[in-house]
């Protein structure tokens, strides 16, 4: 027990080392102006050569995580760089891997993260929003579905409430993918003219 128990700390430093890592290097190519614009953020991408699709699933992530950069931003990149359905895919994992990151970063350090993530009257406001509500699931469900919903703090808000892993996992899973293949279409059509 105590050697899983160790296997499991491990583990976790391991993955925060690397997220921190990854957040360093996007924290470095946001100071070099690399995400100024989609074309600025295309060229980024396209700088890691044949890693440019796992680059933009990192940055995808982070954006989640790190709630700084619109995500839509990385959905034009995707659908411009490796068209509608190898974006979507890109985008689809990147975002799906950040909200389950900013999740269970939520379920293991607590309301003291979530309010560094989230400026302080947001905060009060979600709270206080998500106690009002009798669905939550469907509600968290509708905004995960629907594009412009403010998704990435309620992954955060989602790893307070007493709802379960795979709950969560199921309901990014399944209502991530609509809006995404939605902004993939349409910016690959966009591109395409």
């Amino acid at each position: 027990m105590a050697k899983a128990l160790k296997f499991k700390r491990l583990l976790t430093i391991l993955f925060v080392l690397l997220l921190a890592a990854c957040t360093l290097v996007l924290f470095k190519g946001y100071l070099d102006g690399h995400f100024r614009s989609a074309e600025s953020v295309q060229a980024y991408v396209s700088s890691f050569g044949l890693l440019a699709p796992v680059a933009l699933i990192v940055i995808q992530a982070i954006q989640v995580v790190l709630p700084v950069l619109p995500g839509f931003l990385g959905c034009i990149v995707g659908a411009g760089m490796f068209g509608a359905m190898g974006g979507f895919w890109c985008n689809y994992i990147g975002i799906s891997a950040g909200s389950l990151i900013a999740f269970f970063l939520a379920r293991k350090f607590g309301t003291s993260l979530v309010q560094c993530m989230v400026p302080m009257e947001k905060y009060r406001s979600f709270v206080d929003w998500i106690e009002r509500q009798r669905s939550y699931t469907f509600i968290l469900f509708l905004a995960i579905l629907l594009p412009l919903a403010p998704d990435d703090f309620l992954c955060y808000f989602s790893g307070l409430t007493g709802m379960s892993a795979k709950k969560f996992t199921w309901i990014i899973l399944l209502g991530k993918p609509w809006c995404i293949l939605g902004y993939s279409l349409f910016f690959a059509y966009i591109a395409k003219s």
